[in-house]
């Protein structure tokens, strides 16, 4: 009985000891030999504080420019600083000194006057702040790291083709235009450039000097007068809801209209199958934007980036304008 009961208990030990050599990976993580690590997603520098400097946020460009830019910050964990200077040099100088103080990693910057934000962006460079330039360029790029704009040259051409499609015998023309703002001036010189030699007469320039209220009452008097006009371009969308309120003013809509953004308002204008509106030489401040936040990352991570980036520019007519929607900008 009791070389039974010795046999029982030395067998219940053999058994224990055999199962615990047979054990893998059970139980709690201290019971493993190995423990799988969680796998970790490369996680980008995140909270650094950006600004944004714009001349005038009450422009639509602008503005879908700014939000472009937000939203691809945030996306990348960053933040943003804007300041709209209301076109007034003066105002944005003293509005990039608070973003220095206020420690920015970068300023995204659209310039109210190339020249005269030139003490801003020497403050800039002695602090140490990269300089992204925006849309327009400043006079002194010596001061920026990097430009991204618009490739306006050829968002006039393709007005200025489309025109030549329609008038092959060419016409009788009106321009308006503001030379000071060095974008709208490339826009009109590829316009001007490609209908060159083409049969077409300039009887009107309209310089608004950056004041868009003077065009109404500019149009409507050429639309009073003996003149005929066969077109009439644009420099930048603005410009041309003036032109189609003054012409709708005077019940005209026989005279092609052409302009340069791809705004909502001019698409909409395109849409409508009684609209004088012809044309527009479409711009795109979302691209623009998304780039403009991964030339300034680069310039800050690897320093390896682009000093110059063009956007695309293209052609929006009432054919395609389904294509790119009316309800915001491309």
């Amino acid at each position: 009985m009791i070389r039974r009961k010795y046999f029982f208990v030395l067998m219940i030990a053999v058994f224990t000891l055999f199962i615990s050599g047979c054990k893998q990976n059970v139980g709690t993580p201290e019971d493993n030999a190995v423990v799988e690590e969680p796998e970790q997603e490369d996680i980008p520098e995140q909270n650094r504080l950006f600004g944004f400097s714009c001349s005038d946020l009450t422009n639509p460009f602008n503005e879908v420019l700014k939000e472009s830019v937000s939203t691809a910050l945030q996306e990348q964990g960053d933040r943003i600083l804007v300041r709209d200077a209301q076109s007034d040099p003066a105002v944005q100088i003293t509005q990039i000194h608070e973003m220095i103080d206020a420690g920015v990693s970068a300023v995204f910057l659209c310039p109210a006057d190339p020249e005269e934000i030139t003490p801003a962006l020497e403050a800039l460079n002695e602090a140490g702040i990269p300089v992204v330039n925006l849309d327009v360029r400043v006079a002194r790029t010596d001061l920026t790291e990097s430009f991204i704009g618009a490739d306006n040259y050829n968002a006039g051409k393709v007005c200025g083709d489309d025109l030549i499609s329609r008038l092959p015998d060419g016409g009788r023309l009106v321009i308006v235009e503001c030379p000071d703002v060095s974008s709208v001036s490339e826009r009109i010189n590829g316009f001007e450039e490609t209908i060159r030699d083409s049969g077409f007469e300039v009887v009107k320039r309209i310089n608004t000097r950056r004041d868009d209220s003077v065009i109404q009452g500019e149009i409507s008097g050429l639309l009073a007068g003996e003149s005929s006009v066969d077109a009439i371009m644009c420099g930048d969308d603005r410009m041309a809801s003036e032109v189609l309120s003054a012409m709708n003013d005077a019940g005209r809509s026989d005279i092609l209209v052409y302009s340069v953004g791809g705004s909502p308002a001019v698409k909409s204008a395109l849409s409508a199958v009684d609209s004088p509106m012809t044309g527009a030489g479409a711009l795109s401040p979302i691209n623009m934007g998304k780039t403009a936040v991964k030339s300034a990352s680069a310039i800050l991570e690897s320093g390896v980036y682009e000093p110059e980036t063009y956007v695309e520019t293209f052609f929006i007519n009432r054919e395609n304008v389904d294509m790119y929607g009316t309800d915001g900008w491309q």
